[in-house]
C-alpha cells in the first residue's frame, strides 16, 4: 500500500513555501501526496502581493472528492486565512475521522507579510488545536499566539510551550530556527514527553518555505507508520540538510528556497 498525505494550504505561486512545498516534501520522503487549497497568493521570494480566499463551501468540495477516495494516513494543515475555512476543515476530519494530522500555524511569511485574518486566531486554536496531534510554531508565531514576547532562552520556550498544550494542543513542536544560537533547537513537549531537537546553524538567505517544509515532512514520516517522535527526528534531519543545499539552487533574487530535493539532483 502507498502511504498517502493530504495538505491542506495555500498555493505558494513561487513554488517555495505552501502547497508546492508540501508536496515537494512528501515525495522526497517516499510519500504520495495530494492537496486542498485554501487559499491562491501572488507571492515570489520577495513577498506576497495578493492573496485570494477559495470560497468556504469549495474547500469541503476538494476535501470530500479527497478523503472519500483516498486512504488518507495523515494530513498536514498550513495556511488558513478565514473563520469559516477552519470551521469547515475541522467539522470534515472530524466526518473522515482522520487521526494523524500535524498544523503549522501559517500567520506570517518569511518575508514578513501577514497570512492570517485575526479573526481567525481564536478559531484556530479553538476548533484545530485539539485534533491536531502536533502543532508546529515558530517563536514568533508562539507568541503572536500567546499574545507574549518572543521566547528568548530554552527556558522561555518551555514555558510557552506549556501554554499552549494548556490552550488544548496535544503536542507542541516550538522550533528555534529564528534563535541567534550556533544550533536550531526546537523543543518537543506533550504532557508526557519533552524533548529538544538539535541540528547545526547553516548560514543562508534561503530559507523560504522551511516551516512548511519541515511540517509536511513530519505528515510524511507519520503517513509512513513512523512514532511522533521518531518522525520529527527524521523531518528534523531532512529539513536541516535541505538547508545546507539551499544555495545550491539560484532561484529568485530574494530569500529563495531549501531544497526539497537535495538527495536526488546532481550539483
Amino acid at each position: 500500500m502507498s502511504a498517502i498525505a493530504v495538505t491542506i494550504a495555500g498555493s505558494d505561486s513561487g513554488g517555495g513555501a505552501g502547497i508546492q512545498a508540501d508536496l515537494k516534501a512528501f515525495s522526497a520522503r517516499g510519500v504520495y501526496g495530494a492537496s486542498v487549497i485554501t487559499a491562491l497568493t501572488a507571492q515570489n521570494t520577495k513577498g506576497v502581493t495578493g492573496i485570494h480566499d477559495v470560497p468556504p463551501a469549495f474547500v469541503a468540495e476538494q476535501m470530500d472528492a479527497v478523503f472519500s477516495d483516498l486512504k488518507v494516513d495523515a494530513v498536514k494543515i498550513g495556511m488558513l486565512s478565514q473563520p469559516e475555512i477552519i470551521d469547515i476543515i475541522a467539522t470534515k476530519l472530524a466526518e473522515y475521522d482522520v487521526k494523524r494530522v500535524v498544523l503549522d500555524p501559517v500567520m506570517v511569511a518569511t518575508s514578513g507579510d501577514v497570512l492570517l485574518q485575526n479573526s481567525a486566531v481564536s478559531v484556530l486554536k479553538q476548533k484545530l488545536f485539539p485534533i491536531a496531534a502536533l502543532i508546529t510554531p515558530n517563536m514568533q508565531e508562539a507568541a503572536f499566539l500567546l499574545g507574549q514576547p518572543v521566547a528568548g532562552s530554552r527556558d522561555d520556550m518551555h514555558r510557552q510551550a506549556l501554554l499552549l498544550l494548556d490552550m488544548g494542543a496535544n503536542g507542541v513542536l516550538l522550533k528555534g530556527g529564528h534563535g541567534s544560537d550556533d544550533t536550531c533547537d526546537d523543543l518537543f513537549l506533550s504532557r508526557d514527553v519533552e524533548r529538544w531537537y538539535t541540528a547545526p546553524r547553516y548560514e543562508t538567505k534561503n530559507t523560504h518555505g522551511t516551516g512548511c517544509t519541515l511540517s509536511s515532512a513530519i505528515a510524511a514520516e507519520l503517513a509512513k507508520g513512523l512514532a511522533l517522535q521518531d518522525g520529527i527526528g527524521e523531518a528534523k534531519e531532512y529539513i536541516s540538510q535541505a538547508i545546507k543545499a539551499a544555495d545550491t539552487l539560484d532561484v529568485g533574487e530574494g530569500h529563495g528556497p531549501v531544497h526539497h530535493f537535495h538527495e536526488f539532483w546532481s550539483e
